[in-house]
């Protein structure tokens, strides 16, 4: 609203007061009070005349600051703009400047290569020339040499290549014999530091296998309970368990002898069990020797388990755990198998180490290398224990590493993996202690069994047990097979066929029995 319209509206305000007042006043002071409102609006409008006025000026002032700043904020623009063309125009003032000294030095590079490729095509032809001259004046000097030796060019080199390499052969062959011996006592000075090494890591005791044993008596009274009326006890015992027992003069003992330690170990527990229990009888001994000897055969299984935890083998085939166990009572030339096994078990670990291969791996082929030395069946085989270890860790899921180790431990397989010549080596050095193995006692305990198996290849024989240091071979019979005139003749082919067949000092005496039974029950 402009000051105009202000005042137009004063104006109209104070003409309809002065109206109404006049009214008002028309009966006496209708004077005074026009001539008071028409001062009074006078007065109205000179004021709002000025109230106008500096509106007026505020709102003209205001306009002139908005255009300032917007004049202001224009400059700035134009200022920027102006600014980044002028920046604009230097950079490419900078480029074409740079281009054109990169042209420059581009121009002077090419005239200077041109130079180079004049200067180098000169020098080719010059050397053309020269060679040209050099090859004719070799030519002249090979025709001369031609004469005045009396040899063609390729005769000379012919004869000159001969010489050299007689000379290089000769030079090569004494190279290579002083590398091979320098090699060779390297070899062996490392080889003996890792054997000597591994050897000294492993503290092992001497094997003492015996062929008897020594039963303990509380007093001299129990050996007559043993005896039993006419000898019938003993008899028995040594029929259930083909252990010799010899009761002598030794106070309060008795001697278990037999060549199988496990026999040996079940009649030792069977005595043991029935001298405790009190009750000692034939029937009574037959059913104490059938339950010891199952519990062997699961102390067997617990002790290949405890065996491979120790040595910390996982994954063993439950029949290889067995076979493991069953090491105990085996020996190897008068050395515990499983006292032996062990050893090279850990000396293989040992060794492989040393050597950067893996010891788990070598551990369990030092383990099972003597495996088919305790077959699970009482009838010898022909093939060699090695093979036919190697034959059941093939059956029982073995790695091939460790089935050729076995294998070739002895030599009869060749050797594929470099475990194989490590086992191998550590079987010699747990074989080679002093007193870790006697030849003789190996032999004689093969002698017996060659003995049993003898009796076993008849027809209708039951057990066979050789005692008393093989001078006598008790074969006890199956009565439903074999009748007592059977008997007598089976007796005289089993001596004659030990006669025969076998080499022994003194004389083998054969015992057939035959025994018949008749049992009913009571209820």
């Amino acid at each position: 609203m402009d000051s105009t319209t202000i005042l137009i509206i004063t104006a109209i305000a104070g003409l309809a007061i002065g109206f109404i007042i006049a009214k008002v006043l028309e009966k006496g002071k209708a004077g005074k009070i026009l001539a008071s409102a028409k001062r009074e609006a006078t007065a109205i409008i000179k004021e709002a005349n000025k109230e106008g006025e500096g509106i007026k000026k505020d709102k003209i002032f205001q306009a002139k600051e908005k255009f300032l700043e917007l004049k202001a904020e224009h400059e700035k623009v134009i200022i920027n703009k102006d600014k980044k063309i002028a920046e604009a125009e230097k950079r490419t003032r900078d480029k074409e400047s740079q281009t054109s000294n990169e042209l420059a030095k581009g121009k002077r590079l090419n005239e200077q290569l041109e130079r180079q490729l004049k200067e180098v095509e000169h020098k080719s032809e010059i050397f053309d020339k020269k060679q040209a001259e050099v090859e004719k004046l070799h030519k002249s000097q090979v025709q001369q040499l031609e004469v005045i030796s009396g040899l063609s060019a390729e005769d000379a080199k012919s004869q000159l290549l001969e010489s050299l390499k007689e000379t290089a052969k000769t030079d090569a062959m004494a190279y290579l014999q002083t590398t091979l011996e320098e090699a060779k006592l390297t070899a062996q000075q490392e080889a003996r530091k890792i054997v000597i090494n591994t050897i000294q890591r492993i503290g092992t005791e001497e094997a003492v296998e015996n062929c008897v044993s020594v039963f303990n008596l509380e007093s001299d009274d129990v050996k007559g309970r043993i005896i039993g009326r006419e000898g019938r006890n003993i008899r028995a015992i040594e029929a259930a368990t083909g252990v010799e027992i010899i009761v002598d003069d030794t106070p309060e003992a008795i001697i278990l002898s037999c060549f199988d330690s496990v026999r040996r170990e079940i009649a030792r527990l069977s005595l043991h069990r029935l001298v405790t229990d009190g009750r000692i009888h034939p029937a009574r001994i037959e059913e104490i020797v059938k339950k010891t000897e199952k519990q062997i055969n699961e102390e067997i299984v617990e002790i290949g388990k405890r065996t491979v935890i120790d040595l910390g083998i996982h994954g063993l085939h439950p029949e290889l755990i067995k076979a493991v166990g069953r090491m105990k009572y085996r020996s190897s030339y008068g050395q515990n198998l499983l006292q032996h096994s062990r050893e090279v078990a850990k000396l293989c670990g040992v060794m492989a180490a040393e050597l950067g291969l893996n010891p788990k791996i070598a551990k369990r082929a030092g383990l099972l290398h003597d495996i088919g030395k305790v077959p699970n069946t009482e009838v010898e085989v022909e093939t060699p224990h090695a093979i036919l270890g190697m034959q059941w860790a093939e059956k029982y899921g073995e790695k091939k590493e460790v089935c050729n180790a076995i294998g070739a431990h002895h030599d009869e397989i060749e050797m594929t993996t470099l475990i194989s010549p490590i086992v191998q080596v550590c079987d010699a050095i747990s074989g080679a202690r002093p007193g870790a193995r006697r030849q003789v006692l190996d032999s004689y305990i093969q002698r017996l069994k060659d003995l049993e198996d003898v009796a076993f290849g008849f027809n209708g024989v039951q057990k066979a047990y050789a005692i008393q240091a093989g001078r006598e071979l008790r074969v006890i019979v199956e009565s439903e097979k074999v009748n007592d005139d059977k008997a007598a003749e089976l007796s005289f082919e089993i001596s004659q066929k030990i006669q025969t067949d076998m080499t022994y000092p003194g004389q083998v005496k054969v015992t057939v029995i035959r025994e018949t039974r008749a049992v009913n029950v009571a209820k």
